[in-house]
């Protein structure tokens, strides 16, 4: 069983964000009751919401004790307006735990270009009630078009000592991370120094949240933090570092296969193995192009073996490619060697193409380094879903 992370609580709260009609929490407070060591990675859109801008801010200053986060409302491309009321959220968060405004880290998720209820969220974060192991009703809290809320826990046992880290995220739509993911919070009660934890956060994200997508888009809101308390006693050094460095990256990823498979409108995931490339980014390029592309996504939802958008994808993505050296393979079927088309049962393929999980495998013929990176199906159901989302 997973023991909590020490020193973290949390609340939630309805203000009725997306339109005044409190039928769900839609704000939540995670926080400390001592400082903590904070990283965070955001958006590289260069349309960034105001959350973002501010956060940044405050990460910039130091030490973090919380963080405030609120669903339905993006708080984006909203002017001054929209920075004042992402300043306002802090310092409703800042009273309720009793700290520097600049301590609180802020994050919004949903429409955008909406003017930000804050009113109705300061008076949610004020009348909250904080208490340990909230954090399922916390990742509930944080949903838009998520059909399940994403929290996971795990224990880290290393030479001095357990510690615990606790990962929430959302997303399910507008995600195709450049860094991070639409809103994903961590937090460990291990004793980390600064650098060391924005460093790890950042192999972190690269390894697990920024190899995924859904429909190609990166969001304004895209946020990624990891606090850490030191609640524990422990602190990480050596060898123990490097081991939960890697228990950090497990857990991103495996937060970042549920946004995954609970994408909107999704029915399938699949992995794209590519090999042979020429560089390490040309591998990683390549694959994330065969991922979002809508040919492939399309082929892979109606279980159509038609694996020549596969290599067309790899072709347009800016990696060097050698056609005459090229494979393509999904799962154990080769369907192209050696720049050569191979005969096969499309039967066989289809029956891959209708399960849930998918591996394809591409060698570029050209070197020798590889990546990976993980994609959904395209499905009628997703038009359908952002066709009315802001109704």
């Amino acid at each position: 069983m997973t023991n909590d992370v020490l020193g973290f609580t949390a609340g939630v709260a309805s203000a009725g964000v997306k339109d005044g009609t409190p039928r769900r929490t839609d704000v939540a407070l995670i926080a400390s009751d001592r400082d903590c060591a904070a990283a965070g990675v955001f958006t590289t859109n260069e349309v960034i919401a105001a959350p973002c801008v501010v956060t940044r801010r405050h990460l910039e200053r130091g030490s973090l004790r919380g963080i405030v986060v609120n669903s339905g409302n993006a708080n984006a491309c909203t002017g001054e307006e929209g920075e004042r009321s992402a300043v306002a959220m802090a310092k409703a968060a800042a009273d309720k735990i009793g700290c520097d405004p600049h301590e609180i880290a802020v994050a919004s998720t949903g429409v955008i270009g909406v003017p930000l209820p804050i009113d109705r969220i300061g008076a949610a974060v004020s009348g909250m009630v904080l208490r340990a192991g909230e954090w399922n009703e916390v990742a509930q809290a944080i949903m838009t078009t998520d059909t399940k809320p994403k929290n996971i826990g795990m224990d880290v046992k290393l030479a001095a000592g357990t510690v615990h880290i606790r990962g929430i995220a959302k997303g399910a739509g507008m995600i195709h991370p450049n860094m991070a993911t639409m809103l994903a919070f961590v937090m460990t009660d291990a004793e980390v120094a600064t650098d060391e934890l924005q460093e790890m956060l950042e192999d972190a994200a690269d390894a697990s949240f920024n190899l995924i997508s859904i429909d190609g888009d990166t969001s304004t809101n895209d946020t990624l933090l990891l606090l850490a308390n030191g609640a524990s006693g422990i602190e990480l050094r050596g060898e123990d570092l490097k081991e939960f460095g890697g228990a950090l990256r497990g857990l991103c990823e495996v937060l970042a296969r549920e946004i995954l498979a609970d994408g909107e409108g999704v029915t399938k995931v699949f992995e794209v193995r590519v090999s042979g490339a020429a560089s390490a980014e040309d591998a990683r390029r390549a694959a994330r192009t065969i991922t979002t592309s809508n040919l492939v996504k399309t082929a892979i939802h109606g279980a159509d073996p038609n694996w020549g958008r596969i290599l067309a994808a790899a072709g347009r993505s800016g990696a060097k490619v050698d056609q005459t050296k090229a494979s393509v393979r999904i799962a154990d079927v080769s369907v192209f060697a050696d720049g050569t088309p191979r005969a096969f049962d499309s039967d066989v393929v289809r029956r891959v193409f209708e399960k849930k999980d998918i591996t394809i495998g591409v060698d570029l013929g050209v070197g020798s380094e590889s990546a990976r990176a993980w994609g959904t199906d395209l499905s009628a159901e997703y038009v359908r879903i952002n066709a009315e989302y802001t109704t």
